[in-house]
């Protein structure tokens, strides 16, 4: 089993910054993917952006230019650099780990840590 634990979240005014970080524990199999989904009240979860356990980043039109996914392997680690933070960006902000191996993938998600941005 995997856990994930979240942190970074918080109040900043739009036009601010803030890093979200989660940290893995568990059996992280060699290609896994970790991202970041958010969701706002009302609305249904999307993703943010994810990156592989080799790169390729894949952001949302939504947040792309503004937004950085990074993640330390050795740490077991995924973080999310957030910039020119705008209202829409309110939300929940949820980890997610998928495992992938032979054919199979397996999500593993974490509690959420909100970030609320003031207009």
């Amino acid at each position: 089993q995997v856990q994930l634990v979240e942190s970074g979240g918080g109040l900043v005014q739009a036009g601010g910054s803030l890093r979200l970080s989660c940290a893995a524990s568990g059996r992280l199999f060699g290609l896994n993917v970790m991202g970041w989904y958010r969701q706002a009240p009302g609305k249904q979860r999307e993703l943010v952006a994810t990156i592989s356990s080799v790169g390729s980043p894949v952001y949302a039109d939504s947040v792309k230019g503004r937004f950085t996914i990074s993640r330390d392997n050795a740490k077991n680690t995924v973080y999310l650099q957030m910039s020119s933070l705008k209202a829409d960006d309110t939300a929940a902000y949820y980890c997610n780990v998928r495992n992938i191996v032979f054919g199979r993938r397996d999500d593993y998600w974490g509690q959420g840590t909100q970030v609320t941005v003031s207009s």
